[in-house]
């Protein structure tokens, strides 16, 4: 990192951290509606798909989807890197294992395509930067702060679990922060070793690894103490994030971070908040008492490949209280899952199918108790059943759950099919519920 880029780190750590205060959410949606009005005056001029749209207000520009976004990638990005460029050498470093090639200055990474294609974004150096800078001013507590501005005590040590390494996770190597990449295609079990070794201040993972890693350090496998514990990439279930809490003694915090942006973060209460200072979210609506929505956003911090307009498929469920931390950004709940993993149950009344959200089903079978892991898919009239646990009780534990969540909601079920369990990869996202097709028509 170029001395520049360290300052602008640096600036953006403490800006985040101590600055960007507002004393209301009109405050807030002011300032935000300044930093707008900017980016398209100042970065969308400069880019050839959103040109045509730069002096309207923002909902004039078109709703943009990851196939869109794929299919006018060259035009919508002021490098001029087309798709091909991109894909290549972004295929090539996963294939090698070597993240750090870039075009020219600018950073490429692929997402997980865990649903349709692979999407792919470009971050320039000073992108990389500022995005380091925010990550730290939001994931990092006091103490961890008191540690990286005290030279006598040792660099804050951070340990990350995923499918992929990338120069803009690699930015947040300095002298006071110790960033260790650990790579979730050779599997959880081989790094255990090297995880007590290192003694990671900070663990962040995907919800399903820190199970695993909570189930290891229960067993005495680990001996780890993380000050902090930082879900990311995969839904964190209730089951899970009470074991990991258990664990390791920490309120499990979340990072909502996918290809298109930086999205939301967990306050000191523990309570997930959309990063609006950074990203405008138009909400659409899923529910009449507007308590889920998909999220359209608008990253205005971003001008090598500005995120305009762009809806995201993932279902956010909306905090009824608000936060006692003092932001005024958006609080949510949780963050369900997808729209494809809404599963579609037909009215007992002849009406239209009601969508069943994830975190229904997810009570109901903690509610029922159901023994190990499991999974649900609906592939129209028929839904199917596994579970890690091969007893036929735990069958009819998930049987008994659906059943009763039918009735409550007045629906009629699919047809229920007993499945064989199939672990998954650990470099694969997990997904318990998905909806391959709606349509109920035997």
């Amino acid at each position: 990192m170029s001395p520049r880029e360290s300052c602008i780190l640096v600036w953006h750590l403490l800006r985040t951290r101590w600055g960007l205060r507002f004393s209301s959410r009109e405050r807030l949606l002011q300032w935000q509606a300044t930093r707008l009005a900017q980016f398209r005056s100042r970065v969308l001029p400069e880019v050839p798909f959103h040109a045509a749209h730069a002096g309207q207000e923002l909902l004039a520009s078109p709703l943009m989807t990851k196939e869109s976004l794929l299919e006018n990638f060259q035009s919508s990005n002021r490098a001029g890197i087309s798709l091909a460029q991109a894909c290549q050498v972004a295929a090539e470093a996963e294939r090698s294992r070597d993240f750090s090639p870039t075009i020219g200055k600018v950073t490429v990474g692929l997402s997980s395509g865990t649903h349709g294609p692979r999407g792919v974004f470009l971050v320039s150096g000073r992108e990389r930067a500022r995005w380091a800078g925010v990550v730290l001013g939001r994931a990092l507590s006091t103490p961890h702060f008191r540690q990286l501005l005290n030279p006598l005590r040792p660099p804050l040590r951070i340990a990350f679990f995923l499918r992929a390494n990338s120069n803009l996770y690699e930015t947040l190597k300095s002298s006071r922060i110790t960033f260790r990449f650990y790579d979730l295609f050779a599997g959880v079990d081989p790094h255990l070793a090297a995880l007590n070794e290192s003694a990671p201040d900070v663990l962040v993972a995907p919800a399903r690894v820190l199970a695993y890693l909570a189930s290891q350090q229960t067993a005495g496998v680990l001996r780890i103490a993380p000050t902090k514990v930082i879900s990311v990439a995969e839904v964190l279930e209730q089951d899970d994030e009470r074991h990991i809490a258990q664990a390791f003694g920490q309120t499990v915090h979340q990072l909502y971070q996918c290809t298109e942006g930086f999205l939301g973060y967990t306050c000191e209460q523990g309570v997930l908040h959309l990063n609006e200072e950074f990203v405008h979210v138009e909400p659409d609506w899923l529910d009449e008492a507007r308590t889920r929505f998909c999220p359209i956003i608008t990253d205005f911090a971003r001008s090598t490949q500005p995120i305009v307009r762009y809806r995201l498929d993932d279902v956010l469920r909306v905090r009824a209280m608000p936060c006692d931390c003092g932001r005024h950004s958006l609080a949510l709940e949780a963050i369900d899952g997808r729209c494809d993993d809404v599963l579609w149950f037909s009215h007992a009344k002849d009406q239209p199918a009601r969508p069943v959200f994830p975190d229904i089903v997810r009570h109901a079978f903690l509610a029922a108790a159901v023994p190990g892991d499991y999974r649900l898919v609906q592939d129209g009239a028929v839904l199917s059943l596994s579970c890690s646990d091969p007893s036929d009780a735990a069958y009819r534990a998930m049987q008994a759950a659906l059943e009763g969540l039918a009735e409550r909601l007045g629906v009629t079920l699919p047809t229920l099919v007993r499945a064989p369990w199939q672990d998954s990869a650990w470099s694969q996202k997990r997904r318990r519920i998905a909806c391959l097709k709606r349509d109920l028509t035997p």
